[in-house]
């Protein structure tokens, strides 16, 4: 049997940008994607504090140290500038595998968007 579990997270991190008029997409510092174990076009939920909202689309790797978390397209209207947020993406495993496995969580500042 397989299961989903959380393979990576970056636990309240803020938007700093917010562009309708992308094609999708959240663009992620890479070295905050290097630290949470994410990679590019890899899919994420992202979790709004401030709203509640909760949305799913792919990361796009951002300059490093920009501190950048870009929320593109149509997500842009449920994330604004300044809103912090939680991004997470899953992985399938098999069940014992599950059990033994450690996601990478990542508590950046959530001022600054570095890693403490």
């Amino acid at each position: 049997m397989n299961v989903e579990i959380l393979k990576s997270k970056l636990h309240r991190v803020t938007v700093t940008e917010a562009n309708l008029n992308y094609i999708g997409s959240v663009t992620i510092d890479e070295e905050l994607m290097d630290a949470a174990n994410l990679i590019e076009n890899e899919k994420v939920t992202i979790v709004n504090i401030n709203n509640g909202e909760r949305l799913e689309t792919y990361v796009i790797k951002g300059k490093r140290h920009s501190r950048v978390i870009g929320i593109n397209g149509p997500a842009a209207l449920k994330c604004r500038v300044n809103d912090i947020v939680i991004i997470m993406s899953y992985a399938q495993m098999d069940f014992e595998e599950a059990k033994r496995f450690k996601p990478s969580v990542v508590f950046p500042d959530t001022e600054t968007n570095t890693l403490v």
